[in-house]
């Protein structure tokens, strides 16, 4: 589970981005586009000497077709071998210069990150390095089935943890066949079906200029963060942008699945599809959803499940805004002689909420909550540049950090009860349990 969780902090993150005190200023954000079509969002920050690099592709798992896996495989590959380097090499010039390199495939995106400072003879080392992982991947073979190894045992340790399970099985009834069905991490069969020119077609296809975003935050003029994303990207061919997801079908499933596992915890999640992150109701639905389950031990299903009734240690909701309608998520773990009893109280509190709405009080409480936090939350320029690949990414507003606050403000009890009664339903959630409870 733990690489949707990542992506799901990710949005999160970008979420809460916007929740800005009045006295906190963002950073402008400069945006152009590369030669080769590469969008690159730019924030100077000449407070330390650092550069902070995140390249962006619409190369996640969503992108697999019908290879499961193969998003991942590829982008895991990279730094195994580029030009001439082998992996132990790329690792060494890396740490030479004290940079941080690290790359993830989620499942709307594949990413890689550099880290460096700025002093001319490390940056210059660290940059090229990172360039040549970008543009001129090797995909050895031994490095291949080196990968292939550690995600299948991976993948086996996966079945043995009822969490990773019951989200595998999640996602499968919330999105069978579409591309968000399945788990980026692959499935076995896939996995050992790949070739080497099927992780070449797949980089050839994706890895393009016109399929990524650059975000930089670093000691750096404007000129020269233009020279780095040339250099960085600009070597790359244009290629196309990918196409359009499809859309999520209509989700008629609403039904129970139970999976039967050695354990005295039952894994409950429920839930649906959600919302884009454009979605027009994306703001109703993000505060009323602190409120409900999002705002740990304070909100109500942890209050209900857990301060009044005792019947689990954490229990929580979420929306997850990709793409397309991502799902949205209720969870906890109990005792399996508690399975239905904790089940009845998260239905009926979700319905409770969906008719009701929140009182002023909590709506206030949450306002204050959000929009207090967000200064720890970009204390850092890695913080930073999270956000900006993310507002690339999904082709955000450039002043959308600067908005994102008096937009929250303007929430009010009868959106959020007006949302949640049209796009959250209570009676029709599909609910997929792991542990004994069948």
């Amino acid at each position: 589970m733990w690489f949707a969780k990542r992506f799901f902090l990710l949005l999160a993150l970008a979420a809460t981005a916007g929740f800005i005190p009045a006295s906190f200023a963002m950073p402008a954000i400069q945006h152009w586009t590369t030669a080769n079509g590469a969008r690159v969002y730019f924030v100077q920050a000449p407070q330390l000497p650092m550069l902070d690099v995140r390249v962006v592709f619409d190369a996640g798992s969503a992108r697999d077709e019908q290879q499961p896996g193969r998003a991942l495989l590829t982008n895991a590959l990279l730094a195994e071998g580029a030009g001439k380097l082998d992996a132990d090499a790329i690792a060494r010039r890396f740490e030479e210069v004290g940079a941080s390199f690290g790359n993830d495939s989620l499942r709307d995106m594949a990413l890689v990150t550099l880290r460096t400072l700025t002093k001319p003879e490390l940056m210059t080392q660290a940059v090229e390095t990172a360039t040549l992982v970008l543009t001129q991947p090797s995909f050895p073979a031994d490095a291949i089935e080196r990968e292939r190894r550690r995600v299948l045992i991976a993948l086996r340790g996966q079945a043995q943890d009822p969490e990773e399970i019951a989200e595998k099985r999640f996602f499968q009834v919330l999105y069978g066949n579409h591309p968000y069905g399945h788990l980026p991490v692959g499935d076995e069969q896939s996995l050992k079906a790949l070739t080497r020119a099927d992780l070449i077609q797949h980089y050839r296809r994706y890895y393009v200029g016109r399929n990524a975003v650059v975000a930089i935050v670093g000691d750096l003029d404007r000129p020269a963060a233009e020279r780095l994303a040339e250099q960085m990207v600009g070597k790359l061919p244009a290629g196309e942008a990918a196409p359009a997801l499809p859309p999520v079908p209509a989700f008629t499933d609403g039904a129970r699945h139970d999976v039967v596992f050695p354990s005295t915890q039952t894994h409950i999640l429920a839930g649906e599809p959600g919302m884009r992150r454009d979605d027009p109701d994306y703001f109703p639905l993000y505060v009323g959803n602190h409120i409900l389950g999002g705002s740990g031990l304070v909100s109500r299903i942890s209050d209900e499940v857990r301060e009044k009734r005792g019947l689990a240690y954490s229990a929580y909701s979420y929306f997850s805004p990709m793409r397309v309608e991502g799902p949205f998520v209720l969870g906890l773990q109990t005792a399996t002689a508690n399975t239905e009893q904790a089940l009845g109280v998260l239905r009926e509190t979700l319905k409770a909420f969906t008719v009701q709405g929140p009182t002023p009080m909590e709506l206030d409480a949450a306002k204050k909550n959000i929009t207090g936090g967000f200064p720890l939350a970009v204390d850092s320029n890695s913080d930073i540049v999270q956000y900006l690949a993310v507002i690339g990414f999904y082709r955000l507003p450039l002043d959308y950090l600067d908005t994102f606050n008096a937009r929250v403000q303007a929430v009010t009890v009868e959106q959020i009860r007006d949302a949640f009664s049209r796009r959250v339903h209570p009676d029709g959630l599909a609910v997929v349990t792991v542990g004994k409870a069948s």
